[in-house]
Formats: C-alpha cells, structure tokens, sequence
C-alpha cells in the first residue's frame, strides 16, 4: 500500500532522505499485508483513546492523594503517558494522511524537513519511554531499599524536573542526525523516516547509540525491579510489619513491573534488530546504498511491535490500581493503623508507634 508512489531511483536522491529503499512498481501480497494503512489508522486510535483515559484517571488520583511518595510515582506516570499520547499523536498526524492521500515525498518534502522531524519524533518518543522507566525503577528502588537515606521523599516540582530532564536528554538524542551524526531517512513502505540501518560511519554510531542506550535502559529497569520486589517481599513477610501493610509500595511495584514487561517485550526484538544488522554490515565490510528487502520488511514489523507498547502503557495503570487489584484480591485490602485500634492513645504517642 502506497510503495509504488515512491520513486526515489533518481541518483540525485541517494544522498538525501528518500534513498534508502527500493520501491517496487507493484507490490506482493506480503507486502501488502503488512503495510495496510488500517494497521496504523486502528493502533493510532486505540492508542489516542487509551492514554487519554489513563492520563484523566491519573489526574483524578492525584487530586485525592495526600501521600508525597505516591504523588511523586503519579508524577512519573503523568510524564510516561503524556509521552506515549503525544507521540502516537504527531506520528500518526503524518503516517495516516500519507497512506490516504498517497502524497510523494520528494515533491511534498524536498528538503527533508518533514523526514527530519518525523525521524526526529520516532527517536524521541521512542526513547522517553524506556528512560522514563528506568528513572521510575530507580526512584522506587532507593525509596524501597534505603529508605533512610534521603530525609523525605520526592516532590512534586523536584519528580517533574526530573522527566524534563528525560525529555531534555532524549530531545538531544533524536537531534544529533540534525547536527550531523547519523542520518533519518524514508523508510519502507515509504509512510515512515526513521534512522538508517547503512554502513556509513555517522549512521553506524548513532544507530548503536540509540539501540544499546534503549537495551541499557532496560536491563537496568530490571535490575532495579527485581531487587526492590525481593526486598518489599522479605517486608511484607514480616512479622513485625504486619499492622503497616505496604500496600502502596506493593501496588506501585506492580505497575512498574507491568511496565518493565511492556517494554520489553515490544522494544528488545527493534533494538536487538538494529544491533544485529548494524554489525553484520561492519563485519561484511560492504558499501550498501540500499537497504535489502527482507531488512525493511522486519524493520517494520519490529515498530509494529514497538506501537504496542504504547498502546498498553496506559492499561498497565488503568487495570493495576490498587481498587482493582483489591477486588480480584481481598487479601490486599488494607489493615487498620495502630491509631485506629487504640484510639485512647496520645496522638503523638500513636504517630510515634505507628513510625516504629
């Protein structure tokens, strides 16, 4: 759908944007599968609608909250869906329209400009993501396991610094084929830019650059996760703790867990990918020009994947809130305060246990 308008076999274009794959005349039957422009328009909607939903119940929990840790990791998740929103909305804004009107991109976009900021948005929002987890697992991994070392939580202003610095980092990141490192270029079927998968040397480092950056991301959000799920274990298991359930801290990990599978399961196989061609190509020690067919075609299966993750992001809230998670089990609910059973206490009294 849509590859035989481009034709970029004009030897003037090869060292533009629109140079990197080959458009067929016609396309096959698997080609036109997997580039049928219901694929997009269906996932940019489900999407749209999902992350609006989970950003209107997040703000409606956040105006209830009166804990400063669990505001702070709504925070969090504020910035991780307005991410996700917001990115399905400026690419799908080109990628629909194109696989309707079936413009030509040499003739629209001359200059790569579009190319460049549609590239640009595919690094970006595809980078905040994974980043934003990781600083998600950090944030509760110190909270969890060295509770002491900081003399109080997270606040509001301080936890929106820290996702504009994520933003901040991830925006310099998609700007460096701007600045002359790497290069975005039209990708297969000819609806899409993304970075280029040549051996070239500025194409090469970027490429790994932004692939190892996304797989260190996630391993350390795994690392993170799986010690801070070990320690709130041995913590919920405690005897002495068995009045102060942790229920916060266990419906938080839950989410973030989610979010870590999400990720990678949608991310690992595009970035694993990436790695895998781009060293492949420096051991050939070949001059491509053109990306081969079967390169393009699993490349964009792997950003169908990678779509996924953005449309699943906002229901790993939506379904793991903790009055949800107690409906389908009542042993979360939580327990009465100590406060609460003795009322008699002094209230200074009564605050002093309870921190003990």
């Amino acid at each position: 759908q849509g590859v035989g308008d481009m034709e970029p076999s004009n030897s003037s274009l090869d060292n533009t944007c629109f140079g990197v794959f080959n458009a067929s005349p016609s396309p096959n039957a698997s080609q036109a599968g997997i580039t049928s422009p219901w694929f997009s328009t269906t996932f940019g909607l489900i999407g749209l609608c999902s992350n609006l939903f989970a950003l209107c119940v997040l703000l409606s929990s956040s105006r209830q909250l009166s804990s400063r840790t669990r505001s702070s990791f709504l925070v969090f998740l504020c910035g991780l869906v307005v991410t996700d929103f917001m990115g399905l909305l400026v690419t799908a804004s080109v990628i629909i329209p194109y696989h309707f009107i079936k413009f030509t991109w040499a003739q629209v976009d001359p200059s790569c400009h579009l190319c460049n900021f549609l590239g640009f948005s595919m690094v970006f929002f595809g980078q905040c993501p994974l980043l934003l987890g990781a600083t998600m697992a950090g944030e509760r991994f110190f909270g969890i396991n060295h509770p002491f070392s900081r003399s109080t939580s997270i606040s509001k202003r301080r936890a929106w610094s820290i996702v504009g610095l994520v933003w901040g980092f991830s925006c310099l990141l998609g700007l460096l084929p701007v600045l002359g490192l790497g290069r975005y270029t039209l990708q297969f079927p000819g609806s899409w830019c993304f970075l280029t998968l040549l051996p070239d040397t500025g194409d090469t480092i970027f490429c790994l650059l932004f692939a190892l950056l996304g797989i260190f991301s996630v391993l350390l959000s795994f690392i993170f996760n799986t010690v801070s799920v070990v320690t709130l274990c041995r913590v919920y298991h405690d005897r002495e703790s068995v009045q102060r359930r942790r229920d916060s801290e266990v419906e938080m990990m839950v989410q973030l867990v989610g979010i870590m599978i999400i990720a990678t399961i949608c991310w690992m196989p595009l970035l694993i990918f990436i790695v895998q061609t781009v060293l492949q190509q420096l051991r050939a020690g070949g001059q491509l020009q053109v990306l081969p067919g079967e390169t393009q075609k699993m490349l964009l299966i792997y950003i169908r994947m990678v779509t996924w993750n953005q449309i699943l992001d906002p229901w790993v809230y939506i379904l793991f809130r903790r009055a949800v998670l107690q409906r389908v089990s009542p042993s979360l609910r939580p327990r009465p305060s100590l406060p609460s059973l003795y009322p008699v206490l002094n209230p200074s009294l009564g605050c002093k246990l309870t921190r003990d």
